[in-house]
């Protein structure tokens, strides 16, 4: 029996389980956002770090692979490994999301402007480590996976302008 795990986030470096395979593929209507609080790695109830999770987004395509104790609504998705293909390369693959309903989930932070997330990342460290650090990790596993993700290269290139006080 095959199990496929899939992340979007630290899971793409940080698997913490041995694994057969990798498939780079993308999810077609969601984009990927840091709008979900950690205060259980990446901050703290004071200052919650943010990570990322999974937006519906009508036309909009991104890299996946999940984890994550914090998300809490569940969809069913098709894995695609080329962004014109019309066949999936797995079909029905579990992720997890973060909702934006604060009943359901605490941790939700929601919206801001890329400034305002760049200075909460700035801010923000955990259990884990900086929440700086999970950023930039991702960033860089996604460039080495050959994925351009303009909200993460954004949101790093923000970061290093604040870190080096240049903003």
């Amino acid at each position: 029996m095959a199990m496929w795990v899939f992340g979007y986030g630290s899971l793409i470096w940080k698997t913490g389980f041995h694994y057969d395979d990798r498939l780079v593929g993308f999810i077609k209507g969601y984009r990927r956002v840091f709008y979900q609080g950690s205060t259980d790695h990446r901050g703290t109830p004071e200052f919650p770090g943010r990570t990322v999770t999974l937006e519906p987004a009508e036309g909009e395509v991104c890299y996946l692979e999940v984890r994550e104790k914090q998300y809490d609504q569940k969809a069913h998705v098709d894995i695609f490994t080329d962004r014109a293909a019309t066949v999936p390369a797995v079909s029905g693959v579990l992720i997890y999301i973060a909702s934006a309903d604060k009943k359901l989930n605490r941790n939700y932070l929601g919206p801001a402007s890329l400034q305002e997330i760049a200075n909460q990342i700035v801010r923000a460290e955990g259990p884990s480590g900086p929440n700086r650090d999970y950023l930039f990790q991702l960033e860089k596993a996604l460039t080495l996976l050959g994925c351009e993700d303009r909200h993460v290269i954004d949101l790093a290139n923000e970061v290093r302008s604040i870190l080096s006080g240049r903003n």
